[in-house]
């Protein structure tokens, strides 16, 4: 990221930029950046779609099965009364499988032609990633630590003249999460319910902001690990209310056991929560958290748990349970 700041400051420009990871707006937003300082800072509107220079010398292209012969030949042609053509390529999947042709190209682009790519996923082994590695820069965008995003959310917060305590702060990624999409949409509800107060309390956090499924699940598998049945219910039921299909809150169940079971193993082993984190992908502060809710469980109880969810499932494939009251018994029979 750094890298990408100094190019636009400076102006000195690499052929070719990857965006990728699985922080969705940090790559929309350096995506935003490029574009603009790529079109000389002359780019209107905030997104891509709406700046009216984008159909003469920008083109965005998003989506699997591109045309890539087209792209290149719209590549070779020379910009219109610009120093650049721009060319921003969004999901096309041509990082993981496709994209050698486009590869062999960036070998010995036109001069004119700068590249931008956005990428979710890619294959670092794939002859695109190492190209745009080697000749332009890849930026992988992930999931920031809770350092991070408590010092950004403080100074969202101070552009509005508000502030929020550390614990606060604390309990707001709690609810909302770690996306940083998400906690933008989250911070502008605050701001507005907040009114001519200058500091959030929980209370606002409660009141407003939407609590995230994994959260929902989070609570839910804790209380299961307290023996507390009626809680776990309760947080099921809520969940049935928000439309929440029960198949998704099976899968969502599934998928908490098995990462405890991973944390358990890996802390079993030694390793620290930051690495824990990075072994199963999560950032380490929510790492250390499934640790603590790892260690209300035994190992053989969190295999069994695993173990359970697949019979539900099954369960409710041929027909001998409807899928709210599978869950339901699933809730009852790991407490």
């Amino acid at each position: 990221m750094q890298q990408i700041n100094e190019d636009i400051k400076s102006g000195q420009f690499k052929q070719m930029y990857l965006l990728y990871g699985e922080e969705a707006y940090l790559r929309r937003q350096y995506r935003d950046k490029l574009k603009e300082a790529l079109n000389g800072g002359t780019a209107m509107g905030s997104g891509v779609e709406n700046s009216m220079e984008f159909s003469m010398n920008s083109h965005y292209f998003e989506g699997k099965e591109q045309n890539i012969g087209e792209i290149i030949d719209l590549a070779e042609t020379l910009p219109f009364f610009a120093e650049r053509r721009v060319m921003i390529l969004e999901n096309t999947g041509l990082f993981k499988a496709g994209g050698e042709k486009l590869a062999e190209y960036l070998a010995a682009p036109a001069p004119t032609v700068y590249f931008v790519f956005v990428e979710s996923e890619v294959d670092k082994r794939s002859r695109l990633f190492k190209q745009v590695q080697k000749e332009g820069r890849a930026a992988e965008f992930t999931t920031q630590d809770e350092r991070t995003l408590k010092r950004w959310i403080g100074g969202i917060l101070k552009k509005d003249g508000k502030q929020i305590t550390e614990s606060c702060a604390e309990y707001f990624l709690d609810k909302v999460g770690t996306d940083m999409g998400n906690i933008r949409l989250e911070l502008e509800k605050l701001i507005c319910f907040c009114m001519d107060r200058n500091v959030v309390e929980k209370e606002d956090v409660d009141f407003v902001c939407t609590t995230r499924i994994s959260s929902h699940i989070f609570d839910m598998v804790a209380a299961i690990g307290d023996r507390q049945s009626k809680k776990a219910l309760t947080l099921y039921y809520e969940l049935l209310a928000l439309k929440e299909p029960p198949m998704r809150i099976l899968f969502l169940i599934a998928r908490q056991c098995n990462t405890l079971l991973q944390v358990k193993q890996l802390k079993k082993k030694g390793f620290d929560n930051k690495t824990v984190g990075t072994r199963i992908g999560l950032p380490g502060f929510v790492a250390g958290k499934y640790a603590a809710q790892a260690a209300k469980f035994k190992e053989k109880d969190l295999k069994r748990a695993v173990e359970k969810c697949v019979e539900a499932e099954e369960a409710v494939k041929t027909g001998k349970l409807n899928d709210t009251l599978s869950v339901e018994l699933l809730i009852m029979s790991v407490l």
